[in-house]
């Protein structure tokens, strides 16, 4: 079974190609998983292993996917084996660890964690954009490879880190991670300028049910998964971020162009 949290689509894609090779059901994160984890029980087939697949937020794991670990209700999670299989831009810090504490507390078996360089989506900040299309293009190519490589490792048992650290990988996760949790993650500063063309579209998609049209505009709710799908989706690129994303890019796969 592949558990999948995914914003704008790297995880998605990257749970699909697991899917291809494994078989077995993608779990989408999304609704009332997320808004109640505990509210549905899942179950996993005899002999299937669990793969988390979701995206690194700020070298750690995303909230709402710690949320979702910590309260799920998952049959047969405690006689099966639990791999890690995360997308990032560039490095994980020490994400790994984060998730085999999550996984461990559970009684659960985590086993091996692996990350997979997809094209970057944060837009956020200062400094942070797109990638170039060049760059974007060769991030997607190896992609496949990458995860053949990793289902290997999956059915040897490898019960170590395949990962991107990065440098100062603990200073990223143990410092940076929970600043950026606790300080970076309003919905608050999302709009729409007068581009918007009231598809709803935004609404429609967020995971979270967490955006609604109220003449004819889109509206942030407080429970926001900072999962850019909202910004990245925009068929005209209305939705900014406040002033952080002025002359940003947008990015959209080949999976998520429905």
């Amino acid at each position: 079974m592949i558990v999948c949290f995914s914003g704008t689509g790297n995880s998605r894609m990257v749970a699909l190609e697991l899917q291809r090779h494994l078989g077995g059901d993608v779990v989408q994160l999304a609704g009332g998983l997320l808004l109640n984890p505990s509210g549905t029980v899942l179950e996993v087939p005899q002999g299937e292993d669990v793969v988390w697949v979701f995206p690194v937020y700020s070298w750690g794991v995303p909230p709402v996917v710690a949320r979702f670990i910590r309260r799920s209700k998952i049959k047969g999670a405690h006689q099966c084996r639990h791999f890690m299989v995360c997308t990032c831009g560039d490095d994980i810090g020490r994400a790994d660890d984060r998730w085999r504490k999550l996984i461990g507390r559970r009684g659960w078996s985590p086993r091996g964690a692996f990350s997979v360089i997809m094209p970057n989506t944060y837009v956020c900040m200062k400094g942070f954009d797109v990638d170039s299309p060049g760059l974007e293009a060769s991030k997607l190519a190896a992609m496949p490879a990458r995860v053949a490589g990793i289902i290997g490792a999956m059915k040897r048992g490898f019960s170590g880190s395949d990962v991107t650290r990065g440098s100062y990988s603990w200073l990223k996760t143990a410092v940076v991670y929970p600043f950026f949790k606790y300080t970076c993650m309003s919905p608050r500063p999302f709009g729409a300028s007068d581009a918007c063309i009231s598809c709803g579209l935004c609404s429609r998609e967020c995971p979270m049910e967490n955006i609604t049209m109220k003449n004819g505009r889109p509206v942030w709710g407080d429970r926001c998964a900072l999962c850019l799908r909202c910004y990245h989706r925009c068929p005209v690129s209305a939705i900014a971020y406040g002033k952080e994303t002025d002359g940003k890019g947008h990015y959209r796969p080949e999976c998520e162009k429905r």
